[in-house]
């Protein structure tokens, strides 16, 4: 299958002068999205040829304590959504979204 269509994402760091972002913005014209103003990204992408997941973890300095917290707890929801969705693996996923539970019960992140 030949490609028809292609789609940018990007992403803008802002450093200090410690190279410590002060600020993240992202783009992605296929999604209406113009330098979305963000505190915080984790960004995976799959190395097939060496087997290995490749990362960058990036948050501003201001992002707060309590909305990574949060960021991360919905992370990981989000992640088990896509598992199901990439695996039809039932079991795990209902495993991996127990775990979000607990997650978010150890946090006190549910009202």
């Amino acid at each position: 299958m030949a490609v028809t269509h292609t789609s940018e994402i990007r992403l803008k760091v802002g450093l200090d002068e410690n190279r410590v972002p002060e600020e993240l913005t992202w783009s992605a014209q296929d999604g209406g999205i113009d330098n979305e103003a963000a505190k915080a990204m984790l960004l995976s992408v799959w190395d097939s040829k060496n087997k290995e997941s490749l990362k960058i973890d990036l948050w501003t300095k201001d992002m707060p304590v309590e909305e990574m917290k949060i960021f991360f707890h919905q992370t990981l929801v989000t992640m088990a959504d896509t598992f199901m969705r990439a695996t039809q693996d039932e079991k795990m996923t209902a495993t991996m979204k127990d775990f979000c539970e607990y997650f978010a019960e150890k946090l006190d992140l549910k009202g």
